[in-house]
């Protein structure tokens, strides 16, 4: 059975990628998917646009090992030379919008899914998740099904790694930040000016250096991103507002860094959210200690994935590479999606069988 899962995988991928499928619009990816496991004999279960099931012998006494990745995409780039839904392949290519990203690591985990679905007596059961909205951040993804599901012990998300391992991954927060002064006349000595107040901010967002350092995700960075000022030359501005973007490791929680922030800035500070948390896995948890067996290279994410919405341990790998996300004529190698399907099982193997 194993020899024929890459094919599978890649027939399967091709359909994904003619059917567009942008965030808050996977209806129809939503519907192959349901169709796909139908077809093959198992019985998936939808909400939303996000399609889920249980292997055979799922036993409720035992832990479970969710299976993850999104089949949402963004916009195609403005520099696509290719139809972006052909699903060509050629010279060892499979091309198309979200081909890499991530395609290739979804149909990787639903042919590894099929691998041990009808297997007996596996120490862990299996769960696999076809979600929605994860390039926006959206509510309607994993969120929205995450109580649905079985109780999750850890998981395995599915993203364009190298198949490396990630066993950690920055959290996220964007804050909206204003800073306040006093209209007045530019020619004379009136007003508060609000930009002045705002670069004294600025500046501390600039060179601050949080005390604690993650072992696999380096420093918080801060990044100030947006600022927006004044209305006349000739005016004083009573107002300042900037964006700033924080990538938070796992050696803070949300909730402290904004602390320390508050502590330090004059401005009012407004985050949007407090959703995308940062993740980490300790060095003997048994995906770890899986991948370390495989020679797998361990890492930290500086980017975003459903890892911050999944409320519980987990890993980010798959095939593809990182740096074809969201580029032009995206694509990701047959080999790799092979390969991708041989890891997740080795993987696997050493930890459920």
């Amino acid at each position: 059975m194993k020899e024929h899962l890459p094919h599978i995988a890649s027939g399967l991928l091709q359909q994904l990628i003619s059917i567009p499928s942008f965030s808050k619009e996977e209806e129809k990816t939503a519907n192959l998917l349901m169709s796909f496991f139908k077809y093959h004999g198992m019985e998936a279960n939808r909400k939303g646009n996000n399609v889920w099931a249980k292997n055979k012998f799922f036993d409720p006494a035992k832990p479970t090992i969710l299976l993850n990745s999104h089949h949402d995409t963004v916009k195609p780039n403005p520099g696509y030379t290719r139809n972006p839904f052909s699903g060509d392949i050629e010279d060892g290519k499979l091309y198309g919008l979200g081909s890499n990203d991530a395609g290739g690591p979804l149909v990787s985990l639903i042919m590894t899914f099929f691998y041990f679905y009808q297997v007996q007596n596996l120490k862990y059961n299996l769960v696999i998740a076809a979600t929605a909205e994860e390039e926006i951040s959206g509510t309607n993804g994993i969120e929205l099904i995450w109580n649905d599901l079985p109780k999750i012990d850890f998981a395995i998300v599915g993203e364009p790694t190298l198949t490396d391992i990630a066993v950690a991954e920055k959290g996220l927060f964007v804050l909206d930040c204003i800073a306040k002064g006093k209209a007045g006349h530019a020619a004379r000595e009136e007003g508060v000016n609000a930009i002045y107040k705002a670069l004294q901010d600025i500046e501390w967002f600039r060179t601050y250096q949080f005390s604690k350092i993650s072992d696999s995700l380096g420093s918080i960075k801060m990044s100030v991103t947006v600022i927006q000022a004044g209305q006349a030359h000739n005016q004083v501005p009573p107002e300042c507002k900037f964006t700033v973007d924080v990538r938070v490791t796992d050696a803070y929680t949300l909730e402290e860094v904004l602390d320390i922030i508050n502590k330090n800035v004059s401005c009012e500070v407004i985050p949007r959210s407090l959703r995308l948390r940062s993740s980490g896995v300790p060095d003997n948890h048994p995906l770890v200690v899986a991948g370390k067996s495989l020679g797998k290279n361990l890492y930290g994410s500086p980017t975003t994935s459903d890892q911050a919405l999944i409320p519980t341990a987990s890993i980010k790998m798959g095939p593809g590479d990182s740096a074809r996300s969201h580029s032009a004529d995206e694509f990701i190698f047959v080999h790799e999606i092979e390969e991708g399907i041989d890891s997740y099982i080795s993987l696997l193997e050493r930890i459920i069988q």
